[in-house]
């Protein structure tokens, strides 16, 4: 019945015409970029009647945010909409239940952080605020969501201002067959822990679970009750040496059991995680890559300590990063898909044959682009996906008892037409190492039109990874436009394409890291795709130190580099991390190699740089003292955006200050004559 009323309102709205092919690329405008999109951040509710986005506040011509709810039970309403204020300015928020929504506000803030976070021990610290609300679904009061029930549990005032300015809120688990309470987690940055909370949405009650600080965490959560069925340790196993250590909850005793079968050493970076329980059997699904590149899911019985013999799920080409159950109390410990780290980013395998069925059909309305079910609700009747590409911002529909409804196109004034779809290609590094990568070309561009100029982009982290999906920077397809081909190399020290890769990173910043991106621009020559005289490298964050990085190597590809919010003083950076011991141990301990600060002798291209003054992750020392370092030696220009954190979102005005100055420096000032 869905299939059939898919299938129909794709033809009655023309959904199914793919777009016409060979359009010459025309440069997308800056403004397209600095508006704030129209709407993001969209969730259900878990009746089903609610949805709850961030949308561009009506008025101020795409400046601002609102916050914005649908009742889908009156259809045809117009959502109820709450303009962010003159300082707190919307950012995030989430539909839940008992006609509950959590928003999330941001706002400046310059004061004295005590070494709460990455800001500064001592001093004053530019950064910013953020603050959690409940409302309802007619956003009649907004009330802070952890002032009266977290202060009187045990919070103290230090560690709730270390919050609000430095950590994040999310909803860790709904609880799916608990019809009042969710489960609410915040991060401590300072011990990379989090506080846990169970929150009775009908009656407004907090219970505080876990302090955050420590290195105990809550690994799974019964999602009936809530109630911890799992719980990771972190134990010193020697000089800054660390094992995880997995406790599983005894239902006989009521006692956590250490499960030795599941440990393993923080330094490796194995992943070990408790995905579900089977509650029919009591086997737990564990996701793990001990004995694959890739992770896999095998079963785990805690009355024999074994792992299966194989994995009992696998995809043959990526890991798996999650399991989906059933919401309804008949199929709760249904394993209904699994999520994998595929070229879209995060992608689900459905098991399920209904769930396969509406994937299917959703598909079939949209051929070119990637739908992903974000929720549903009432078996099937009511369903929120997005719709999007590489060369299609993100656009978000409801179908709701066989009707189809578009809720919003986050950014409709970009023509598609203007932009092609992203590529994940393969490349080999200097050394044999296959190196993947995501390649953009502009539209209509063919081999016969010749070499083009080219940007090498690594992504920030580097622990991280990209995706062929929209890049919600814009710097992809603002670049693609103006008629650069663009190579994001997912270099070694990247995540989601295997542990080889990823460890193959350590120590390796500046040194064989580089030498990935730089074997990734000679194939791009090979290919007859980047004209060797006209290659450029930008990047951001870890992306940034690797194009300051790229000032002061020898027989560099590039003819000049821009890095934004760089790192360029690797010993600082180790001792930032090295204030957490568990940091240290985990990744402070892999962050050396080439460091730009003690070799800017031998700068030899020019570069722009760009960073935010209220930037606390990477502090602005950095590319300032690399500025005034290189200045006499080669062309150096440093562009200080005022109330620009590290983080997206930033400021419409911010946008447009750097993206304008970056297509400047590209065309006139990046080597001679500009690229």
């Amino acid at each position: 019945m869905i299939k059939r009323c898919l299938v129909s309102m794709a033809a009655m709205l023309g959904l199914a015409s793919g777009a016409s092919a060979d359009i010459t690329a025309e440069p997308i405008p800056v403004e397209a970029f600095a508006r704030v999109p129209n709407i993001q951040s969209v969730s259900l509710s878990r009746e089903g009647d609610l949805v709850v986005a961030i949308v561009a506040a009506p008025g101020s011509d795409n400046g601002d945010t609102a916050l914005a709810t649908w009742n889908l039970a009156d259809a045809g309403s117009a959502p109820v909409i709450t303009p962010s204020g003159d300082r707190m300015k919307w950012i995030a928020g989430s539909a839940l239940k008992h006609g509950q929504i959590l928003a999330i506000g941001r706002q400046e803030w310059t004061g004295q952080l005590g070494g709460c976070g990455e800001g500064r021990v001592t001093g004053a610290t530019a950064t910013f605020v953020n603050q959690v609300y409940l409302t309802d679904a007619t956003h009649g009061e907004f009330e802070e969501a952890f002032e009266t029930g977290g202060r009187a549990l045990g919070i103290g005032e230090n560690l709730r201002r270390c919050l609000e300015i430095a950590g994040t809120t999310s909803v860790v688990s709904s609880l799916p067959l608990d019809p009042d309470r969710i489960i609410i987690s915040r991060l401590n940055p300072i011990s990379l822990g989090a506080a846990f909370y169970r929150m009775n949405l009908r009656t407004g009650e907090q219970e505080f679970m876990f302090r955050g600080g420590g290195r105990t965490s809550p690994a799974l959560f019964d999602r009936r009750d809530g109630t911890v069925l799992a719980r990771e340790e972190l134990e010193p196993v020697g000089e800054n040496e660390y094992e995880n250590r997995i406790y599983l909850l005894n239902p006989e005793t009521g006692e956590f059991e250490v499960h030795e079968t599941l440990a393993y050493s923080l330094a490796s970076r194995h992943t070990m995680s408790v995905a579900g329980r089977d509650e029919a059997s009591g086997q737990y699904y564990i996701i793990t890559d001990l004995y694959s590149d890739l992770a896999q899911v095998y079963a785990y019985d805690p009355a024999t300590r074994s792992l299966s013999d194989g994995p009992i799920l696998a995809h043959p080409r990526y890991s798996i990063t999650g399991l989906i159950f059933g919401d309804e109390s008949e199929n709760s410990s249904s394993v209904m898909g699994f999520r994998y780290g595929g070229p879209r980013g995060s992608e689900v395998y459905w098991l399920d044959g209904a769930m396969n069925a509406t994937q299917e059909a959703l598909n079939g309305l949209f051929p070119d682009a990637y739908v992903s079910i974000m929720d549903t609700a009432n078996g099937l009747n009511t369903i929120l996906f997005s719709v999007s590409s590489g060369a299609q911002p993100p656009a978000y529909y409801i179908f709701r008892n066989g009707e189809l409804q578009l809720l919003g196109q986050s950014r409709p004034w970009i023509d598609s037409d203007n932009l092609a779809d992203s590529e994940l290609v393969y490349y080999e590094a200097r050394d044999g190492l296959r190196i993947p990568g995501i390649l953009d070309l502009p539209a209509g561009w063919t081999p016969e039109d010749g070499p083009l100029p080219t940007i090498i982009h690594p992504h920030g982290g580097p622990w991280a990874r990209d995706t062929t999906n929209w890049d919600a920077s814009g710097w992809v397809p603002f670049l693609t436009s103006r008629g650069y081909a663009v190579l994001r190399p997912q270099y070694r020290g990247s995540t989601g394409f295997g542990l080889e890769l990823w460890r193959a990173g350590d120590r390796e910043w500046g040194l064989a890291m580089q030498d990935d991106k730089d074997d990734g621009a000679a194939w791009l020559v090979e290919q007859g795709i980047a004209d060797p005289d006209r290659i450029a490298m930008f990047g951001y964050s870890y992306g940034g130190f690797a194009s300051i990085a790229a000032v002061v190597r020898e027989n560099s590809p590039y003819q000049c580099a821009i890095a934004g919010a760089g790192v360029a003083d690797l010993g600082n950076i180790g001792n930032n991390w090295s204030d957490s011991r568990i940091q240290r141990a985990f990744q402070g301990r892999t962050v050396s190699g080439m460091d730009p600060i003690l070799n800017t002798d031998q700068a030899n291209i020019p570069i722009f740089l760009f960073h935010g003054d209220r930037d606390v992750r990477v502090p602005l020392f950095h590319s300032r003292d690399f500025y005034n370092a290189v200045r006499n030696r080669v062309d150096a220009e440093l562009m200080v955006v005022d109330d620009m954190p590290h983080s997206l979102p930033w400021y419409p005005r911010h946008h447009r200050e750097f993206l304008t100055r970056i297509e400047s420096y590209l065309a006139n000032d990046c080597g001679p004559g500009g690229l």
